[in-house]
Formats: C-alpha cells, structure tokens, sequence
C-alpha cells in the first residue's frame, strides 16, 4: 500500500498535491518515452557492434597468424631488435556525440608517417606483411572499444532510467493519489461535520 504523506490535510495543501501528481505523471511518461527510446537505440548499436566485433576478430586472428609465420622465419634475437621501435606514427582525435542525452566518446585515428626500423637482410617478407595488418588492424580496434564504451554508458543510463520510472510509478505517484484521496476524505468529513453543526444551530435557533 502506498504511504500518505506527512501533510496537513486543507485545501491548499491539497491543490498542491494535485498539481505535484499531475508533473509526475507528465515526467514518468517522458521518462517512459525515453527509457523506451535509449533500450531501441541500445539493441540497434549491439547488433552494429556485435558485427564490428566478429570483423575484427577475423582480421586480429589473421595478423597474429601472419606474424606467427614470420616468427618462426625469424631468430628470436633479430625478431626482438626488430619490434623494439615502432616506425609508425598515429594520432588519436577525440570528441564526444550526444545519444539520447547520453555523451559517448568518438575516436578517430589519423596515420603518420610509416617505415620500416629494422634491416631487411635479417628479417622475412612475411613481418612486413604481419605488421603492415597490425597497422591497418588499429583504426578498427579503436573504433571498436569507443563503440564498446558508448554502449556501456548507454546501459548505465537506461538503468539509472529504469530506476526513476519506477520510483515514479510504484512510489511517488501512489503516494500523490493516496495523500490525495486522504486529504479529500478528511475535507468532506469537516464539511459533513460542519454542516451538522450548522443544522444543530438552526434547531436551537428556532427552538428559542
């Protein structure tokens, strides 16, 4: 049952109620509406990410695969020297979008200059190859954790949504409607009250 709240049952208290109840039913089905929205573009962004996913997975699997063959062709001590500075330049460009009041990261990875730090006569073909996928992999896997970020953010929020709908709707609504019939029964009851007084009056009035 829901619980009256701590008021004093007179009129003005009671249009304020009403008013109070009538901005909480109007927020909880903008709320509603916008729970429903952020759940539908939720379910659209896991579908777009669960394909990026398995796109990059495909092609993480190949450079590792790439880079396996070239680690067998090559000695460790070579191999080792030759990964030990990077000959390629990115630049990470962020900025934020907005879904649904939601703010998620945007990530974009611009390439610099890219050439090769080691000699070619002590490594194979084959690690060119592997760290040449590496390099295009990168945008990917960076798009897929900005994409990963906005959809856990994007569940945070339809949480903390669900949480005030139903706060709304099982809790602060009922309480309004409740405190509402409370007040409106006590004023009805001093207005039958009063009345009898008044006819009690009368009768003593026209008895003398």
């Amino acid at each position: 049952m829901a619980k009256i709240l701590n008021v004093n049952p007179n009129r003005m208290e009671l249009s304020r109620l009403k008013t109070r109840h009538k901005v909480a039913k109007r927020g909880h089905k903008l709320l509603k509406d916008k729970q429903d929205a952020l759940i539908k573009a939720f379910l659209e962004k896991a579908k777009g990410l669960k394909d990026l996913r398995e796109k990059i997975e495909k092609e993480l699997e190949e450079c590792y695969r790439s880079f396996l063959l070239a680690r067998a062709q090559t000695f460790p001590a070579m191999l080792e020297q030759a990964l030990m500075i990077t000959g390629t330049g990115l630049s990470l460009k962020v900025s934020k979008k907005n879904i649904m009041s939601v703010i998620v990261p945007v990530f974009e990875v611009e390439e610099g200059e890219s050439s090769l730090n080691y000699g070619l006569g002590t490594t194979t073909g084959n690690l060119d190859v592997a760290l040449e996928k590496f390099v295009r992999l990168l945008p990917g896997l960076v798009s897929l954790a900005a994409e990963e970020k906005a959809l856990r953010l994007m569940a945070v929020e339809i949480e903390r949504t669900r949480r005030r709908v139903n706060a709304l709707e099982h809790v602060l609504i009922p309480s309004f409607q409740e405190t509402i019939r409370y007040i409106t029964m006590k004023l009805d009851e001093q207005e039958r009250a009063n009345l009898s007084r008044l006819m009690r009056i009368k009768e003593i009035v026209r008895s003398h």
